[in-house]
């Protein structure tokens, strides 16, 4: 390739680069600047029981509910597993 080429390519990558750019910036200050105001504040939910807590999101509501005495699922799992796993010292050597 000559080098007349190489400098024309250049130039064309470069101003496509800068379309892209310019486009992309363009973009989002239109959507952040001339999108509708929302004025009023979120307002926070008090949980009715002080075990629940709620957490709101724009798409998603979780409600989170903690129970008295509760044993997670894994730490069942494991209490039930333990005795067969063959802990250290549970061997013929305790004789």
């Amino acid at each position: 390739m000559k080098l007349k080429t190489l400098m024309t390519w250049n130039l064309r990558v470069s101003a496509v680069y800068a379309v892209g750019i310019w486009t992309m910036l363009g973009s989002y200050s239109y959507y952040r600047y001339m999108r509708p105001k929302d004025d009023t504040p979120e307002v926070l939910q008090q949980p009715r029981d002080p075990n629940e807590h709620v957490h709101e999101t724009a798409h998603s509501k979780t409600v989170i509910i903690y129970k008295k005495d509760f044993v997670p699922y894994t730490t069942r799992i494991y209490n039930f597993l333990r005795p067969v796993s063959g802990e250290p010292g549970s061997g013929d050597g305790d004789k």
